[in-house]
């Protein structure tokens, strides 16, 4: 048990006069268990070369007999390379060659589909009918994302390749490099590559187009297909004891782009890579277990992107005691339940030459959700699954790990996350209490289980009167009613400026994410009036995704642009049992434009 130390008069009067306003008694406890949770040392940074990319990884090291001893990396093991290369489908050399096709290449009569185009009848008797053969499989047409048989080319004296196989692009004319709702066909493309690489054990795979991209379609092409590739190999083992035998065996990803100017080709490969790793970033704090994934890990993540980029790039990390003087009592609140310690997260980005515009991104930090008093309890609580309940942090800072690596001008932006955990103990926030957050705002806490608005609320103000940030969109997993509303595939967008909706359904658009702008009811805040307090944490059952996004708003300033993304339902697939990493690329994509629109 932890020993309870009552803090005096005099000491409490001293903590009230720096700022701590939680309008409760309270104590601090000092843990007394033989064996600590926190980290024997802070933080080891190793390095390792691979390929010509050097990849740096902070690794946890713990004495808990809760830790998970296997170091536990930041960053993917390796990465495949990928490249643009001047190579034709004709000289290509490597296992697996892969050629993007129209749904317009194809005509089918009878059930039967038969190549139509010209261009790929001229690519197909080079390799000895092999493209005539992988479409008489039946089941492909050329749609978005779909794949033909893959087929042996066998000695046909024009073509190098070992094996080859089919992409479907969709319609032709539907073909750009964004897509009005999901992913674009290049991002799809890209998927499709790293299911066939994988199926196929293939270490190099080629990707050519049969009918020539035009110019403007060049790097979003190699940088929606490269992104999607690396991402799409994605296969978790850091918490196996083996590694999975069906992992990707890809190695080298070509493009075969001739017309492509080197620089243009190179830049595109850097900004797939750096998407990649954001995403790869977002994914591994969300799939970590939360005796692994603690505030502390969290503010490891961020030291991490700091370490692997410091010209750009500033961290630091406030312990409790610094959070008390600026008296963040609503989140300090939902954190003292647990042993262990909050850390306050604050990444600085600056752009070389300068900035012109002060940009914020919030993520709610909840490394595990009990839902305190209010204890998540029988079927559909979904506390099993509490640990993605940081999916809003790893989101904000999945997009400082690109910002990093793309640097774009103009625009100074903020990572900010109030990480802790909502426990049950002796010391916890009880239904009923009434805290003062930095604002000056009182809260009736009428449900413990509202935990996350709370923490939220502390981060926005500091995002505000810290920072200067002018616009802020923060990131949550913040209600059960947004996946009731909206499902597992789209974000809810709130939000009362209609420009910033504009950016950042654009942002969503580019990065093939989903959102959904939901209303703003004002007269639902009725629900959220106290009689005691300035405000209650928790409405009627009724819009509870509304609801939370109003009591928000009510710690935003006047003239601050501000929105809100409630990611409960897209932070986790399902199906496949693996975290997304969603909104890591739409929330780079939105700040890195905001130094052009400055």
């Amino acid at each position: 048990m932890a020993q309870r130390l009552l803090v005096n008069q005099a000491a409490a009067s001293k903590l009230l006069s720096a700022g701590c306003r939680m309008m409760r008694p309270f104590s601090v406890a000092v843990p007394s268990r033989a064996i600590p949770r926190q980290l024997s040392s802070p933080f080891n940074i190793s390095q390792q070369s691979n390929g010509g990319s050097r990849h740096v990884s902070v690794r946890m090291a713990t004495s808990s007999p809760l830790a998970f001893t296997k170091p536990v990396s930041f960053e993917p093991e390796t990465m495949p390379s990928v490249s643009v290369v001047a190579s034709t489908v004709q000289t290509w050399e490597g296992d697996l060659l892969l050629v993007a096709v129209h749904e317009d290449d194809f005509t089918t009569e009878a059930e039967v589909t038969s190549i139509k185009s010209e261009v790929l009848q001229a690519l197909d008797k080079d390799m000895a009918g092999a493209l005539a053969e992988s479409v008489s499989a039946g089941g492909f047409e050329g749609k978005q994302g779909t794949q033909s048989k893959v087929v042996r080319v066998g000695t046909a004296p024009n073509t190098r390749a070992k094996y080859v196989g089919l992409l479907g692009l969709g319609k032709a004319d539907k073909v750009s490099g964004s897509a009005e709702w999901g992913q674009s066909a290049f991002q799809s493309l890209g998927g499709a590559i790293a299911t066939l690489a994988k199926a196929n054990k293939s270490k190099s795979v080629g990707l050519a187009f049969a009918t020539p991209l035009a110019a403007e379609l060049h790097s979003p092409a190699v940088s929606q297909v490269a992104a999607g590739a690396l991402l799409g190999g994605y296969e978790t083992s850091r918490f196996k004891s083996k590694k999975s035998p069906t992992a990707s065996k890809l190695e080298a990803l070509h493009l075969l782009l001739p017309s492509l100017e080197a620089a243009a080709g190179e830049a595109a490969v850097a900004k797939a890579k750096g998407i990649a790793a954001g995403t790869f970033l977002a994914r591994y704090l969300v799939e970590a277990p939360p005796n692994v994934c603690t505030p502390t890990h969290l503010a490891e993540a961020a030291q991490h992107i700091a370490a692997r980029s410091p010209s750009v790039m500033k961290v630091e990390v406030l312990d409790k005691a610094q959070c008390m003087e600026m008296g963040m009592g609503l989140y300090l609140g939902v954190a003292e339940a647990s042993d262990e310690p909050p850390k306050f997260i604050h990444l600085t980005y600056s752009p070389p030459g300068g900035a012109t515009r002060k940009v914020a991104l919030v993520g709610k930090g909840l490394t595990f959700d009990s839902g305190g008093y209010n204890l998540k309890a029988g079927p559909g609580s979904m506390i099993e699954m509490m640990k993605f309940d940081m999916g809003g942090a790893a989101a904000t800072l999945g997009a400082a790990r690109i910002i990093a690596e793309l640097q774009p001008a103009g625009v100074e932006i903020h990572f900010i996350v109030a990480a802790c955990e909502n426990m049950v103990s002796g010391r916890s926030l009880r239904p009923g209490d009434i805290l003062t957050g930095a604002s000056g705002k009182t809260v009736e806490v009428n449900n413990t289980d509202a935990e996350g608005r709370l923490t939220l609320a502390d981060a926005l103000w500091f995002a505000q009167e810290k920072c200067g940030a002018t616009s802020v969109v923060d990131t949550a997993t913040l209600t059960g009613a947004i996946m009731i509303s909206l499902g597992t595939e789209i974000a809810g967008l709130f939000t009362p400026s209609d420009a910033l909706a504009a950016s950042l359904t654009a942002a969503s658009k580019a990065a093939g994410e989903k959102v959904w702008r939901m209303p703003m009811e004002n007269n639902y805040f009725d629900m959220l009036k106290s009689p005691v307090a300035d405000m209650k944490n928790t409405g009627a059952r009724y819009g509870g995704s509304i609801t939370a996004a109003l009591f928000l708003k009510q710690f935003i300033k006047e003239g601050v642009e501000w929105a809100h993304l409630d990611i409960a339902g897209t932070v986790w697939d399902e199906k496949a049992g693996l975290p997304t990493g969603w909104g890591a690329a739409t929330l780079a994509e939105w700040a890195a434009g905001q130094g052009k629109s400055a």
